[in-house]
């Protein structure tokens, strides 16, 4: 169990802190939903979210096989839905690795990415194409 403390600021934006670690950061709305956009909206963290989950999920996979993605990238593209309400509508994942691996480890990696608890965690309405690009 991990506790996230969470504090409204003002002007559309939180202060978040990771109780482990003391570790913060800051949300602000978006433009389009009447923030100043200064920092990471919730949504754009979900996006983050479920990047950075695919890369290490990814990683713990590789360390079985006795590889390392060190250098592999992620980028997600966030696309918001506004109808029939405001929500994530697709987070278009492209993950980037330059190691070179075998095609049966790649089948492996790819059903990890695949298989991150974020993703897995995402409503079946959101659209996560995955996209990757090998060395």
């Amino acid at each position: 169990m991990v506790q996230i403390n969470i504090v409204y600021k003002n002007q559309l934006r939180c202060e978040a802190t990771h109780e482990p670690s003391g570790t913060t950061l800051v949300t602000d709305a978006p433009k389009d939903n009447q923030g100043m956009a200064a920092s990471f909206s919730p949504t754009d963290l979900v996006a983050t979210a479920l990047g950075t989950c695919i890369l290490t999920t990814m990683e713990i996979m590789a360390r079985r096989m006795n590889l390392a993605l060190d250098g592999a990238t992620a980028s997600v593209i966030k696309e918001m839905a506004t109808q029939p309400t405001r929500k994530i509508g697709k987070l278009a994942v492209h993950i980037r690795i330059p190691v070179k691996v075998s095609d049966t480890d790649r089948q492996k990696l790819e059903a990890a990415a695949h298989a991150c608890p974020v993703h897995k965690s995402m409503h079946p309405d959101v659209q996560i194409p995955i996209t990757f690009d090998w060395a």
